[in-house]
C-alpha cells in the first residue's frame, strides 16, 4: 500500500467519525429522548406560523404576524398573546398516561365510537414547518381529568390530560384580545387630544413631555404619563361589533372626543394591519385613535368607544372619560425650571452692582470659577441644584410676557443662568460654554415673586423665600473646610486673649512653654489640635465688615505645620453673631465666617493644668 493510498483512507475514516459525531450531537439524550417518546405531540414552537382550531362547525384561525397573534377567522383582530402562547407551553408538556394500540381499535371498530374519537367535534391543527399531524379530542376518560385523544393519520389512541382541550374549547371571542393595545406607555411619542373644551397637542422630546398645542409649554411627565396609560393599559369589557356600521346607537357617529396615540416612527414600507386590511406606511406614524362615545343603557360603569387600528366597537371601563377632561393647565409642568444635572457644568449668578459669580463643576467638584476656580461648597451647590430641581410655580401669571416692567423682569434683581462646557471642540459641540436655560427673578409680591425662563414667553410666580437660598457674594460659595491637617502636623500654637500663651512640640512630641509657666494639660492641648487641625465654617457670611469686631478680636490663635515653622496659619475670631455663633477669619482667605459656640470653647480651653484641690485635714476629737 503506498502513501497515497492511505492517506485516503485515513481521510475517509475522519469524515466517517465527524459525520458520526454531528449525527450523535443532534440526537436527544436518553433523557430526553424518553421524555419525548411520553409527550402527546413533539414540535419546535418557534417554527409555529399559525393554529386552527375546528369547534364543531366553528372555525377558529390564528396566525402569528410580525411576532404577534392575530385572528383571522371568523373574526380579524388582536389575538390573546398570552392565551395562545400558554396554549403552545401546554402543548410541549402534554404527556401520555395510556395507550391503546391501532391494532386493538382496528379488532373492535365500535371504540372509536366509544371514545368519541370516530367523528370528534373538537380538532387542533398546527401551522408551519415540520408541524405534527391534526390532534382529534374525543371524549373525558372514566379517570378523573383524563380524555382521549390520537392524531389524524393514526387510530392508536391515547389517555391524557385535559388542559389542551381546555386551551381550545372556546369561542372565536375568547381569543381576541382584551388588552385595547399592544403599545406601551414608554412608546408613544405623541398624543392629539379632542375634547368639548378644544384640541390639544403633546410631543415627547427628548426624556420630557411639552405641549404643542392650543399653546407652547412644558408639560407635566407624570401626569401625561398617566393620560397616556389610560388608553395603554385599558382592558375590553365587551366586544360590541365592527365599525362599518352605523355607529349611531353608540354615540360614535360624532364622537364627544377623541384621544389619538402616536408611537415611535415608523419605517419605510413597513406593513400594518389594520381590522380587514393591510397598510402600507412611510416615515409617518398614522396613530392609534381610541374614539369616546355615551354609556350603554344598562352597563351604567362602561362606555362606548371605537378602536381605530381594530375597527371595532368596544366597552370600557367609564374611567377612560377622564381623558376628556384633561386641560392644558391640568397637564402643564408646574416645575420652576428643567435641570439635566447631567450637563449642567456651569451655573451663573448675576446680580446687578455685583460681580458675577460663576461655579463650575470639575471632576466631581464644585469650584468658584469666577474666584480662579476656589473650592466652593459642594454641598451648598446641590442644595441648591435640587431646590431648583423641586421648586413649584406658584401661579401662571401670563402666558405672554408682554409687560415685563410690570412684574419687574425687564431689569431682573437676580438671574441664574445654567450651561454646558466643553474644553475642546467635538462633532456636536463648539468649545466653550453653552448656556441651557435662564431664569430670572423680578418684583416681590408678598410672599412671592415673579419669574421667567428667557426661552419660554410666560410670567410665573414662585415662593420669594427661594432667592434667600442664593447667595450673591460670591465669597459666601466657598467651601466650609478652613483647615485640612492632621493634628500631629501642628509643631508650634500660640493663643492670644487678654494675654498670650505659646507652645512648642519638642523632639520626643511632647509640649513645653515658649510663653508661659506651669504645668501643661495635655487633654486640653489634644483638644485644642484636633479642633483646630480640622476646622469648619458653618457657614460664610461674605465681606468683612466693622461689625464682625475682627479689629479688636476675642481669641487669635497662630500657628505652625512645617517642622522649621515657616508654614504658619492663623485664625481671628472676633464678635458674636446674632445666632449663637462667632464671626472668624483666617489668613490666606478672604471674607468672614462663622463657627460655632462649641468650637470657640474647644479653641480656649485652659492649656495650664488646674492644681488638684487640697484636701481638708480632718477634724480632731478632744477626749
Amino acid at each position: 500500500m503506498n502513501w497515497r493510498t492511505t492517506l485516503i483512507l485515513a481521510a475517509l475514516v475522519l469524515a466517517v467519525f465527524a459525520y458520526l459525531r454531528f449525527f450523535e450531537m443532534k440526537q436527544p439524550s436518553t433523557g430526553e429522548a424518553r421524555r419525548q417518546a411520553q409527550n402527546v405531540v413533539n414540535f419546535d414552537r418557534s417554527k409555529v406560523d399559525g393554529i386552527i382550531i375546528q369547534n364543531g362547525d366553528e372555525k377558529i384561525e390564528i396566525r402569528r404576524r410580525d411576532n404577534k397573534w392575530r385572528l383571522e377567522t371568523p373574526i380579524k383582530d388582536q389575538a390573546d398573546g398570552a392565551l395562545v402562547e400558554n396554549l403552545l407551553s401546554d402543548l410541549e408538556t402534554w404527556q401520555k398516561e395510556g395507550i391503546i394500540p391501532a391494532k386493538d381499535i382496528e379488532a373492535d371498530k365500535a371504540k372509536l365510537n366509544e371514545y368519541g374519537l370516530n367523528r370528534p367535534k373538537l380538532k387542533l391543527k398546527l401551522i408551519g414547518s415540520d408541524r405534527p399531524p391534526e390532534i382529534l379530542f374525543g371524549k373525558d376518560a372514566a379517570l378523573e381529568g383524563r380524555m382521549y385523544v390520537r392524531f389524524d393519520n393514526s387510530k392508536e389512541t391515547f389517555l391524557a390530560k385535559q388542559s389542551v382541550k381546555k386551551d381550545i374549547d372556546k369561542k372565536a371571542e375568547e381569543f381576541r384580545d382584551k388588552k385595547l393595545t399592544d403599545l406601551t406607555t414608554a412608546q408613544v411619542r405623541r398624543i392629539a387630544l379632542k375634547t368639548p373644551a378644544g384640541e390639544m397637542a403633546l410631543e415627547k422630546k427628548g426624556e420630557h413631555w411639552d405641549i404643542d398645542k392650543p399653546l407652547r409649554a412644558r408639560a407635566d411627565d407624570e401626569k401625561v404619563g398617566d393620560l397616556i396609560a389610560q388608553v395603554t393599559t385599558a382592558r375590553i369589557q365587551q366586544f360590541v361589533a365592527d365599525d362599518h356600521g352605523d355607529l349611531r346607537p353608540y354615540g360614535l357617529a360624532e364622537p364627544r372626543g377623541s384621544i389619538t396615540l402616536f408611537g415611535q416612527e415608523r419605517t419605510k414600507d413597513q406593513k400594518v394591519e389594520i381590522a380587514e386590511s393591510i397598510k402600507v406606511f412611510g416615515q409617518e406614524d398614522k396613530g392609534q385613535m381610541l374614539q369616546i362615545g355615551s354609556v350603554p343603557e344598562k352597563e351604567k360603569d362602561q362606555v362606548y368607544v371605537r378602536f381605530a387600528p381594530r375597527g371595532a366597537v368596544y366597552t370600557l371601563p367609564k374611567k377612560i372619560e377622564e381623558a376628556l377632561n384633561a386641560k392644558p393647565a391640568d397637564l402643564r409642568d408646574y416645575h420652576l425650571v428643567r435641570i439635566d444635572i447631567n450637563v449642567l457644568d456651569r451655573i451663573t449668578i448675576d446680580v446687578p452692582g455685583k460681580a458675577k459669580t460663576v461655579l463650575a463643576r470639575k471632576d466631581g467638584h464644585w469650584t468658584i470659577a469666577s474666584r480662579n476656580n476656589a473650592p466652593a461648597d459642594s454641598g451648598a451647590v446641590r442644595r441648591l441644584i435640587d431646590k431648583l430641581q423641586n421648586e413649584r410655580v406658584t401661579k401662571f401669571v401670563e402666558d405672554i410676557a408682554s409687560n415685563l416692567p410690570k412684574y419687574g423682569l425687564d431689569k431682573p434683581r437676580l438671574q441664574l443662568t445654567f450651561s454646558s462646557f466643553a474644553s475642546e471642540n467635538t462633532a456636536e459641540t463648539k468649545a466653550g460654554e453653552q448656556p441651557f436655560a435662564t431664569l430670572a427673578f423680578g418684583k416681590e409680591d408678598g410672599d412671592s415673586v415673579y419669574a421667567r425662563l428667557t426661552d419660554e414667553p410666560f410670567v410665573v410666580a414662585t415662593h420669594r423665600d427661594f432667592l434667600d437660598q442664593v447667595p450673591a457674594d460670591p465669597l459666601q460659595w466657598q467651601e466650609l473646610s478652613i483647615f485640612k491637617f492632621k493634628p500631629d502636623q501642628i509643631r508650634r500654637v500660640s493663643i492670644t486673649t487678654d494675654k498670650e500663651l505659646s507652645l512648642e512640640r519638642g523632639e520626643n512630641g511632647q509640649w513645653h512653654w515658649l510663653k508661659g509657666t506651669g504645668q501643661i494639660d495635655g487633654t486640653n492641648v489634644q483638644s485644642l489640635l484636633n479642633t483646630l487641625s480640622s476646622l469648619h465654617a458653618l457657614r460664610w457670611l461674605g465681606a468683612t465688615r466693622a461689625q464682625d469686631g475682627l479689629e479688636k478680636p476675642q481669641l487669635s490663635l497662630a500657628f505652625t505645620t512645617s517642622p522649621d515653622n515657616k508654614a504658619s496659619h492663623k485664625l481671628i475670631i472676633g464678635a458674636p453673631a446674632n445666632d449663637g455663633t462667632w464671626c472668624a477669619h483666617v489668613d490666606g482667605r478672604e471674607g468672614t465666617f462663622v463657627i460655632s459656640n462649641s468650637v470657640l470653647n474647644s479653641l480656649r480651653l485652659p492649656l495650664v493644668a488646674q492644681p488638684s484641690p487640697t484636701p481638708s485635714p480632718a477634724a480632731s476629737v478632744t477626749p
